[in-house]
């Protein structure tokens, strides 16, 4: 892209280029609670819909009450403090001396403006989701009818909550290009919660008594399984939205080392992939070393294996995901803007404040932005489905060499199995295939 054109008028002298803080640690403390709360509400629903259910309704239907009970408990909790954490966020932007007006967070909602009526849609729906999910934390009711239309209505409330966050409040000049940008920040969010909230669901379930022991391996190898396809999904999703996100926001590579957002948002992508290695090291390091243990006549018993190996691993992804979350309210204005106002401060006569330093207009969508995005997006797919192959010929491998002569396994057995990965380079070929297995 061609360098910025500098007003005549700013050229004449050399100020010194401001500088752009990270901004209060508070204040990203606040946002971070908004999203941890609101996304682990979406994340723990979306487990129970997509992955745990029904691996618990196929392998182990006595444990299905417990399960979604579990997972109930935890949206529960997400939900009900996400309410507080929305309020907070508000009242603390709402505060003139850097405190919290909780007043005037309170009178903020539905107030008759846009802004107003989405943190409303915030506050109003997280209860809702957390409401439906409360009659499920009886077993009673988790194992019935009601079960499903509960979960499901639980999980479009909480999803409105969370895409209120990211919603404009005001009607776009373009409405084809704020649609778009809508639906990539929608795709971020609604990414991120179902993969992140998905693996603290997981590892609630890890904790002893959701699952009876002699039906852990059909349960876990199933539920994973599924887990590691959504997840898979969900990291296409963010994947392809964050590199939009970059085109919109970041002008060059420079720009990530010499601009504060490039600095933080260099941060968030190293967190990321993080978590993408960590997968990629479940799967292609941490299964086969379970094999050969098994191979070996290793006879440790799977609580051992279960307590050490799988909710520590959970436990890392979630501190990751946390750590992400954290970093990502840190990213205020443009690495371009930023690099922009740096040049033209640094070349005019006299300090200009910061409020009123110029602003490059956005980035204009042209026929080479639509060709570069879908040969990325169909990159991305092609990534995303290789791996998910690739696992698949390795679980078959795996299978075959277990003794197991057409390559699967009885799922209705009770050996134990140790849970497959749970980042999306963990996902394995469809039901006929089955993660390595521990002895009892």
């Amino acid at each position: 892209m061609p360098s910025p054109v500098i007003p005549p008028a700013l050229t004449s002298l050399a100020a010194a280029a401001p500088s752009t803080p990270l901004g209060p640690f508070v204040d990203s403390a606040v946002a971070w609670s908004t999203w941890v709360t609101l996304m682990g509400l979406v994340g723990l629903i979306a487990l129970a819909v997509l992955s745990t259910g029904p691996a618990a309704a196929r392998t182990a239907p006595a444990a299905l009450p417990a399960v979604t009970a579990r997972i109930a408990w935890g949206a529960v909790v997400a939900g009900v403090l996400a309410a507080p954490a929305v309020l907070t966020e508000l009242a603390h932007k709402a505060s003139k001396s850097g405190g919290y007006d909780w007043s005037a967070a309170w009178n903020s909602l539905y107030d008759g403006t846009n802004a107003g009526r989405l943190a409303g849609l915030e506050v109003t729906f997280a209860l809702v989701a957390a409401a439906l999910a409360v009659p499920l934390t009886v077993r009673t009711v988790a194992a019935g009818r009601a079960r499903g239309p509960l979960l499901g209505a639980g999980l479009a409330a909480a999803s409105v909550a969370l895409g209120a966050t990211k919603f404009p409040t005001k009607a776009p000049a373009d409405w084809g290009r704020g649609s778009f940008d809508t639906l990539i920040w929608m795709l971020h969010l609604l990414g991120g919660g179902v993969w992140f909230g998905g693996l603290a669901g997981l590892l609630l379930l890890a904790a002893p008594g959701a699952v009876p022991t002699a039906e852990r391996r059909a349960f876990w190898s199933l539920a994973v399984r599924r887990f590691s396809v959504a997840a898979m999904a969900c990291v296409a999703a963010i994947t392809l939205s964050g590199l939009f996100l970059y085109w919109a926001h970041v002008d060059g590579l420079t720009q990530l080392v010499t601009t504060m957002y490039g600095r933080v948002l260099g941060v968030k992508i190293l967190i990321f992939g993080g978590l993408l290695l960590l997968g990629t090291f479940n799967q292609f390091w941490l299964h086969p070393r379970l094999d050969a243990l098994r191979d070996e006549g290793d006879e440790r018993p799977l609580v051992t294996v279960l307590l050490r190996k799988f909710p520590l691993v959970v436990a890392v992804e979630v501190l990751l995901a946390l750590a992400l979350l954290l970093v990502a309210p840190f990213l205020h204005g443009s690495a371009r803007n930023q690099a922009y106002q740096a040049q033209v401060s640094e070349q005019s006569a006299t300090p200009i404040p910061a409020k009123k330093l110029p602003k490059l207009p956005a980035k204009q969508v042209s026929t080479s932005t639509w060709v570069w995005g879908t040969l990325e997006t169909v990159a991305v797919i092609a990534l995303m489905g290789g791996a998910y192959q690739l696992s698949g010929r390795l679980a078959r491998r795996r299978s075959a060499a277990a003794g197991t002569p057409d390559g699967t396994a009885d799922t209705t057995t009770t050996d134990t199995t140790v849970p497959e990965s749970t980042t999306p380079a963990d996902a394995t070929t469809p039901e006929t295939t089955v993660p390595a297995s521990l002895p009892n």
